[in-house]
């Protein structure tokens, strides 16, 4: 009798601890959203806004620059004065040119009038005809002669004219290679204009890459300073050999659209990217082996719990793993602590969890 009350005490006190066992405890967990990606990242690149059009020009003629009439980063009209050169040679030319062909005008007046003069007396029978002849020759040579300093007159004009640079184009001055007072040559490059209607993204690609980009390989274009300022490009050109010193090559850039934030100069963050077979990218920590396998903790939303789910990878670094399928985009994943969770454990989602 006594054997049986201990032993109907002993029962009554386990199924006291058994009711008063504590519950499971709510493990808070950092998640983040699965997303499915169909683009891969080839790297990222600066550059800067270019002209697809530049023009270095300079005089026509030799001289010494008197003046530079306008400054980098100036925007000129079609026919702004750029620079000129010291006009004093030139005007001396065109004075000259300007005495020889008033001489020679005399002188042609003169072979008119002696010519006539032979012909009326050849026509009376009084003249002879190598009198005529000569005055005839005389009339021609002279005539050549006249022609000769009226194209030398000209020619002295264009050389004053060209003492004078000016633009054929409107553009936006972007280097000089000259200051005043220097002395340069007949076509020497003095200044340098581009042509602000067409631009262009220009960035340096290692010679490794642009052997692997793929053909339907997508810039995207974002100013550094502001990248909402963005658009995407394509290839225009690439360099056919790379720079000894850097082994890069340099790549011009077509903009589907040209954002009004791109001005020339302004300094570009290029991001490649290729269209890839749709897949998951996850933070490399979401992982969990167990037994030889690889599986995630997904959450449910509704009950706030977690299930493992195994998967399979298709790549891994050090930071991100890309996963063939066993979780679906929009779901959650736990990114922290997953060793230390259990099946249809309660969790609590961290408010501040990356998505």
């Amino acid at each position: 009798m006594t054997r049986l009350l201990l032993l109907t005490a002993l029962l009554a006190l386990a199924a006291c601890s058994e009711k008063e066992a504590p519950p499971e405890p709510v493990r808070p967990v950092l998640s983040v959203e699965v997303k499915t990606l169909n683009q891969e990242d080839l790297g990222r690149f600066a550059g800067s806004i270019q002209a697809r059009y530049e023009s270095n020009v300079g005089f026509r003629i030799p001289g010494r620059i008197a003046s530079r009439n306008v400054d980098v980063g100036a925007e000129v009209e079609k026919g702004a004065l750029l620079a000129t050169l010291d006009p004093t040679d030139q005007q001396n030319r065109l004075r000259a040119a300007q005495g020889d062909l008033a001489r020679i005008e005399a002188q042609y007046i003169n072979a008119q009038a002696n010519a006539r003069r032979q012909q009326q007396l050849f026509d009376r029978g009084v003249g002879a005809q190598a009198q005529l002849d000569i005055a005839q020759t005389d009339l021609k040579t002279t005539k050549a002669s006249l022609d000769q300093a009226k194209a030398s007159l000209s020619q002295a004009k264009d050389q004053l004219d060209y003492v004078q640079l000016r633009t054929d184009h409107k553009a936006v001055v972007t280097a000089w290679n000259a200051e005043a007072g220097q002395v340069v040559t007949a076509g020497q490059q003095v200044v340098t204009l581009a042509q602000p209607d067409i631009k262009e993204a220009v960035i340096d690609l290692p010679d490794t890459l642009v052997d692997q980009l793929p053909p339907d390989v997508v810039f995207l274009v974002a100013a550094q300073l502001d990248p909402s300022i963005n658009t995407t490009a394509t290839i225009r050109e690439i360099e056919p050999q790379a720079q000894s010193a850097t082994r890069t090559r340099r790549a011009r850039l077509t903009l589907t659209e040209t954002p009004p934030g791109f001005r020339l100069g302004t300094a570009i963050s290029v991001t490649l990217s290729s269209a890839i077979k749709p897949r998951l990218e996850l933070p490399v920590s979401v992982l969990q082996e167990v037994d030889g396998k690889t599986r995630i903790w997904v959450i449910d939303p509704q009950a706030q719990t977690v299930s493992p789910r195994d998967v399979t990878l298709i790549s891994r670094n050090d930071s991100t793993v890309v996963l063939s399928g066993g979780v679906k985009a929009g779901q959650r994943v736990v990114t922290a602590g997953v060793n230390s969770l259990k099946p249809g454990q309660k969790v609590k989602i961290d408010e501040d969890s990356p998505r």
